[in-house]
C-alpha cells in the first residue's frame, strides 16, 4: 500500500535563544523519494507512517531552522564516541528483508565538518573520540530527517552511542549542550517503547497495559526533569521489561534529556499516541 503525504511548507520561526534538543520517534525504513516531496510507503496495515512523518515535518517547522543537526540514533552503538561521515556519503541501510526499492533511497544532506570539529573540542578533554569517515547515516537518522528536512539542505552529523549506561549518556548530552547556543539541533532518535515481537498492524490495535504504563511513566519523569528516576529506569519503571527487551531505542532520549537542561517548564511532547499497538510515538522537546 502506498501512502503519499504532502508535507507542510510554512516558514520556520526566527531563532531567539538556544535551539531546542529533541528526542524523536524515528519511524521505519518505509521512505521513498519522488522528486521534491517525500512519499511514504508501508507494507499493509494502517496509515501510520504517513501520519508520523507528517507530524515530524510539522515539528521541524515549529522550531527555527538549524545551522546543522547532530543526531544520535538507536541504530549505531560504537565505543568510544565515534564521529560519522563529514561529507555526503552513501546511506547505511541497516535492515534486512525489505523490498529492493528501500535500498536505493537517498538523502544527500550536506556533511558538517565544522560541527565535527566542535564535537571533538567538547568531548576531547574528558574522553576518547574516534572517527569513521565512511559511515553514512543509518535509517534511525535519515528516516526522521527526511520528514523533518525533506530538501536535505541542513548539514547533518551522526555520532555513535558509546554505551547503554544511562548516567554516562546523560553526561554526554550535557557535554554536547553548548552546541544549542551555536544553532545546532541535537536530536536523539529511537522509540520510547520498542518490542518487535508485539507489532500489530491492525488499524484498531489495542495498546497493551505495559506499553501505556511505561509511556506514561516516561512522560512523567521527563516533564519533571527527574534525572535520578530517568537514569534508573531499568530498575524502577513499570512495564520496562516488556516495553524494552533491549534498550538501544530508549537511551537516545537520555542524551536528549542531558542536552536539554533548562528545567521542567521547557519540556514538551509534540507527538504522542501509539502506532503498531505497543509503539509510542512520544517525542520530546526540551526548550
Amino acid at each position: 500500500m502506498t501512502n503519499n503525504t504532502t508535507l507542510a511548507t510554512k516558514e520556520h520561526p526566527e531563532m531567539a535563544g538556544p535551539m531546542p534538543a529533541l528526542f524523536v520517534a524515528h519511524g521505519a525504513p518505509f521512505v521513498t523519494r519522488d522528486g521534491a516531496p517525500v512519499s511514504l510507503q508501508a507494507r499493509g496495515g494502517p496509515n501510520w507512517i504517513a501520519g508520523l512523518f507528517k507530524d515530524l515535518n510539522e515539528l521541524a517547522l515549529s522550531i527555527p531552522k538549524p545551522r546543522a543537526v547532530l543526531i544520535l540514533s538507536a541504530h549505531w552503538e560504537e565505543r568510544p564516541v565515534t564521529i560519522g561521515a563529514t561529507t555526503t556519503v552513501p546511506l547505511t541501510y541497516d535492515f534486512y528483508g525489505f523490498p529492493e526499492q528501500f535500498y536505493h533511497f537517498e538523502y544527500p544532506a550536506p556533511g558538517a565538518p565544522e560541527l565535527a570539529e566542535r564535537v571533538r573540542e567538547l568531548l576531547g578533554p574528558t574522553q576518547q573520540v574516534a572517527e569513521n569517515p565512511e559511515r553514512g547515516l543509518d535509517h534511525g537518522a535519515y528516516a526522521p530527517l527526511a520528514a523533518m528536512y525533506p530538501d536535505a539542505d541542513v548539514p547533518v552529523l551522526q555520532v555513535s552511542l558509546p554505551t547503554m549506561d544511562p548516567e554516562t549518556l546523560f553526561k554526554l548530552g550535557q557535554t554536547l549542550a553548548p552546541l544549542r547556543n551555536e544553532g545546532v539541533l541535537i536530536v536523539g532518535s529511537g522509540f520510547i517503547t520498542h518490542n518487535l515481537r508485539t507489532v500489530d498492524l491492525r488499524a484498531d490495535a489495542p495498546v497493551p497495559s505495559w506499553a501505556a504504563d511505561f509511556d506514561s511513566w516516561s512522560a512523567e519523569v521527563m516533564a519533571a526533569h527527574d534525572i535520578d528516576r530517568l537514569v534508573t529506569y531499568k530498575e524502577i519503571a513499570p512495564g520496562v521489561r516488556f516495553a524494552l527487551p533491549t534498550h538501544e531505542h530508549f537511551v537516545p532520549s537520555i542524551v536528549a534529556a542531558g542536552a536539554g537542561t533548562e528545567g521542567p517548564s521547557d519540556v514538551k511532547f509534540p507527538l504522542t499516541g501509539f502506532i503498531m499497538g505497543s509503539f509510542t510515538r512520544r517525542s520530546v522537546r526540551y526548550g
